[in-house]
């Protein structure tokens, strides 16, 4: 449950966000860093390692059987062409792909001419793929993900009866924390289950104290209940889509 009493609300001046620093600097972050006046770290607390086309052989997928892929991340692209290449498979040029948002879409442009092939996507979430699922019923898909893949998206394939076989192509590690060991932050702000795994894996004896924990998605928000730590802070909700909107609108309240 999200945390309601007053004792917990108090001023915030530090917040480490469990993501890579951004590429740019017109992130809503820094913005928001700069309009509190806050000290804002990035720091990553899961990284990802490519499975070996030698290891992924071993699981007997054949490429050539896919008249289809289904990519719900930027990894999943950068991890499927990776095996493709080291596989010398040569990527036919009338596959199509199904992206769970426009931004992976075009992410493709980055290994195959983008106007030349069957590129179908959806607004964000695996039920946004429904239709253009439907579209395609007749296809064969191939799912590359992660050894953690998103249970919303294969839930939905299996229960809608797709042929289509996940394909582990890559592993979510959890980071070495260790310098952060005497560092203390008045917000972190978790995005996935295996951040919080993370945590504990750095820090067995993690207690919470004064610290808030923001969490964005109802997964990590439960990851973070099983912990026995408290959410101070939800995103996203209806008062705020974003993670950025929903720490802004906590800072406002207890920073005054």
């Amino acid at each position: 449950m999200l945390a309601t009493s007053d004792d917990r609300k108090r001023k915030v001046k530090s917040v480490l966000v469990t993501l890579p620093k951004p590429e740019t600097e017109k992130s809503p972050y820094f913005e928001l860093a700069k309009k509190f006046n806050l000290k804002l770290d990035f720091r990553s607390f899961i990284h990802v390692e490519g499975v070996s086309a030698k290891d992924f052989r071993k699981d007997k997928v054949n490429l050539a059987d896919f008249t289809a892929v289904i990519f719900t991340s930027k990894n999943a692209v950068d991890h499927y062409f990776r095996v493709c290449e080291e596989m010398r498979y040569e990527v036919p040029v009338d596959l199509k792909y199904l992206c769970i948002s426009e931004n992976i879409a075009l992410y493709l442009q980055k290994y195959i001419q983008y106007r030349k092939r069957k590129i179908f996507f959806g607004k964000q979430t695996a039920s946004d793929l429904e239709e253009l699922l439907k579209k395609h019923v007749g296809e064969v898909f191939l799912y590359p993900c992660s050894d953690v893949a998103a249970e919303e998206t294969l839930k939905f394939l299996q229960e809608n009866g797709y042929n289509f076989k996940p394909a582990v192509l890559f592993r979510t590690v959890c980071s070495d924390l260790s310098d952060l060991r005497e560092v203390f932050y008045d917000i972190i702000v978790f995005f996935s289950p295996s951040s919080v795994q993370s945590l504990y894996k750095n820090f067995p004896d993690f207690q919470q104290n004064n610290t808030r924990i923001a969490a964005f998605g109802a997964t990590t928000h439960k990851a973070v209940l099983e912990r026995n730590l408290i959410v101070d802070i939800m995103a996203p909700t209806p008062n705020a889509p974003s993670m950025t909107m929903a720490i802004e609108q906590y800072v406002k309240q207890v920073n005054r």
